[in-house]
């Protein structure tokens, strides 16, 4: 397999650790994404030492501001001369205080903006980028936990709760994931997404008070296949829970429930930051 540039997201830790160093092992450039720069030098620093012959840069965002978003994906782009896959899989969960309702930079619910509106901003930066370098890949890493949309509802104002916040915010990035899917078929860039293993040993999971039930590594193998696997080159627009190929949430499948959505979500990712 030829050497290819992916990008992963949440990179310093849990899943995307665990994907960063598949990657590396396999000789691949690996670009890590991560919010604190102490903690993404440090994966860095362990992955060169883990994989001595891997190459490896770092890009440094908080996706709970998209401004930052936009101007990381600026930088790839001046920086990058291509692009193979780019794996959305950074995430809020449920939090450590389900009942206290957080905000991103932007005034918007924190689960909706750092788990839906970052990873398709980002991707919709990137594209010119990904079609450049096509085929490529994106896999968005959703989850089981799917919850329908209440569109006079979108940020939670009412009936707050961070693990509805988290699986109606993960149902958000499906639906967008199969809209893009379709926008892009014919152009050699694919977009599938996942719900990669059950309850898996990440500080998410602990945090919310959940005890783990499997290992990362489960999670890692079937998001490194949706990106690599040579039998999935021209699959797109699909939900795979692990590595089957499956049925999302009901509202996945409504057109007008995804147009409605991404007509929201063009408007929220153009938005100017509220100032204080």
């Amino acid at each position: 397999m030829s050497r290819r540039t992916l990008l992963i997201t949440g990179a310093t830790q849990g899943l995307g650790r665990g994907i960063a160093h598949d990657l590396a092992a396999r000789g691949h450039t690996v670009l890590l994404h991560g919010r604190d720069r102490t903690r993404l030098d440090a994966a860095a620093a362990e992955l060169r030492a883990a994989a001595p012959d891997a190459v490896v840069r770092t890009y440094l965002a908080d996706l709970a501001d998209l401004d930052q978003v936009h101007a990381m994906a600026g930088r790839i782009r001046a920086a990058e001369p291509r692009l193979d896959g780019l794996v959305n899989n950074a995430v809020a969960g449920g939090g450590a205080d389900p009942l206290r309702r957080e905000l991103s930079r932007q005034g918007y619910e924190l689960r909706f903006a750092v788990n839906h509106l970052a990873p398709y901003a980002l991707t919709r930066d990137l594209l010119p980028l990904l079609t450049a370098s096509a085929p490529a890949r994106v896999v968005n890493v959703a989850s089981i936990g799917q919850e329908a949309i209440d569109f006079d509802n979108v940020m939670l104002e009412r009936d707050y709760e961070g693990l509805r916040a988290y699986c109606r915010s993960k149902l958000a990035l499906i639906m967008a994931t199969f809209e893009l899917a379709a926008e892009l078929d014919g152009t050699g860039v694919t977009v599938n997404t996942l719900h990669p293993a059950h309850l898996m040993d990440t500080n998410g999971v602990r945090e919310y008070g959940l005890t783990p039930a499997t290992s990362i590594d489960e999670g890692v193998r079937p998001t490194v296949r949706l990106l690599l696997d040579p039998e999935l080159d021209s699959t797109t627009g699909r939900y795979f829970d692990q590595f089957a190929d499956t049925r999302a949430h009901d509202q996945a499948y409504d057109a007008d429930a995804r147009k409605r959505l991404m007509k929201l979500t063009d408007a929220l990712i153009n938005q100017p930051a509220q100032r204080p």
